[in-house]
């Protein structure tokens, strides 16, 4: 790649990062449906022409800050899954990882919790597709566990989902509580995981 291209493709990933950060800003006060594209484009200090450049409308603008704020995650999840201890002592980790990042991105959180139930149809898909793959990661590495031998691979994803599920609610808490409360957001959060740890440790006992 040449001096001038880099410079170029720099500049252009400059523009989109700034094009999501205002679309951000501004849904801090509004539904994602009723975000403007002159009023995003104003707010980055481009030119509409510019929008188009980077995305086809405000839904894929959306689509784009669930892919920023979700799909950073994927990585931290499963450092932690990936880690030694049982699945309690890596579930625990994982609620750490979470209220940091819930603290780190508050506002992308935000924007989560608000549009999975928006009306931007491939906001809400895109939401339900990251949180069904963050299921689909968690069964994997449960089912590769002593404990999971005799699941079926439907009832690991189920355990997986209802996991991701608690997850969501976790970041929830952590945004309405705020900072001040997040410790006892968060100690709530383990003692949920550890009452379905025993669940499941009996869920293959006859009757």
């Amino acid at each position: 790649m040449s001096h001038t291209a880099g410079i170029r493709q720099a500049q252009k990933l400059k523009t989109r990062q700034a094009l999501l950060d205002a679309a951000l800003l501004l849904l801090e006060h509004q539904s994602l449906s009723s975000l403007g594209l002159r009023e995003v484009t104003r707010a980055a200090g481009v030119t509409p022409t510019a929008f188009y450049r980077h995305f086809e409308d405000t839904a894929a603008l959306g689509v784009a800050l669930v892919e920023e704020t979700l799909g950073s995650l994927h990585g931290l999840i499963a450092a932690v899954l990936a880690e030694t201890g049982d699945s309690e002592e890596r579930l625990d980790r994982s609620v750490a990882v979470i209220a940091r990042h819930v603290g780190a991105q508050p506002a992308h959180f935000r924007f989560i919790a608000r549009e999975q139930h928006g009306g931007v149809r491939p906001v809400r898909e895109a939401i339900a597709a990251q949180l069904f793959r963050f299921a689909e990661e968690v069964a994997v590495a449960l089912g590769q566990e002593p404990g999971s031998a005799g699941w079926s691979e439907e009832d690991l994803l189920m355990l997986g989902g209802l996991y991701v599920d608690h997850m969501v609610i976790t970041a929830s808490a952590l945004l309405e509580a705020g900072p001040r409360h997040e410790r006892d957001i968060v100690e709530v959060a383990r003692r949920r995981l550890r009452l379905v740890s025993i669940g499941r440790a009996h869920w293959l006992d006859e009757g």
